[in-house]
């Protein structure tokens, strides 16, 4: 399920992404529209696009947010890889995202002083 689920995350992220996504959220907004004058704009036009746009919206934040996740993990990978890999690099910058906001606060006003002094 899991495997399924990825796969299926990460295309569905691809897709909703790309501009003919975007057209056809566009196109169905327009047709929406111009269905208003011969529902004569009842409440139930405008429960359609309430409705079809509150759960389209509910599931792709789901999806978007896997990938992104997912991202992110690879993305700390490469950088602790990189860091492992050169020489001089601080280990304690490995798996950053496992310290507390007050430790990550302090290494960024070190890094921060740290190029003030360096010159340019």
């Amino acid at each position: 399920m899991s495997k399924w689920f990825q796969r299926f995350a990460l295309l569905s992220a691809d897709v909703v992404g790309t501009p003919i996504a975007f057209l056809l959220a566009c196109l169905t907004v327009l047709i929406w529209g111009g269905l208003g004058p011969i529902m004569k704009f009842s409440d139930t036009w405008q429960l359609i696009i309430n409705t079809g746009t509150s759960i389209i919206t509910f599931l792709v934040v789901f999806l978007i947010q896997h990938a992104q996740n997912r991202d992110t993990r690879a993305i700390r990978l490469k950088l602790d890889e990189l860091l492992r890999a050169t020489e001089g690099a601080r280990p304690a910058l490995i798996d950053l995202n496992r310290l507390s906001d007050e430790q990550i606060e302090r290494l960024e006003q070190e890094l921060h002083d740290w190029r003030q002094q360096t010159p340019r």
